[in-house]
């Protein structure tokens, strides 16, 4: 798992997203099945979480020059032995970094925190 802020090569978001003077940050993510039944994952469960207790979501948007490669924003499924990788967009204000990234999937109940590195 890697953070990056800002992503390098992107239009940065218009503020339409809600966050002024903001730039485009990419968590790079992996989820694997190691045994068991299919399992589905998607961008939806995935946060950034600031000191302030702020949160932000993901936009859901996806393609364009975004980068690569993009973690799928429909459900996939991960079958057993399997991994599911990529990158997930969100918009940030250049001048306010998050404290952590946050894997919280509605169906199984679980929150997972990442801490993110200071640069």
């Amino acid at each position: 798992m890697a953070y990056k802020q800002p992503a390098e090569g992107v239009v940065p978001p218009g503020e339409g997203l809600g966050v002024e003077e903001a730039v485009w940050a990419t968590v790079e993510v992996k989820v694997c099945n190691k045994q068991g039944p299919d399992i589905t994952s998607d961008q939806q469960p995935w946060s950034l979480a600031f000191a302030d207790g702020t949160r932000t979501q993901v936009t859901g948007l996806n393609g364009g020059d975004l980068p690569k490669p993009e973690f799928p924003t429909l459900p996939t499924v991960v079958k057993a032995g399997d991994c599911l990788r990529g990158k997930i967009p969100f918009p940030v204000s250049k001048d306010q970094r998050p404290t952590k990234v946050v894997y919280s999937p509605a169906s199984s109940g679980m929150v997972v925190e990442w801490a993110v590195p200071t640069p």
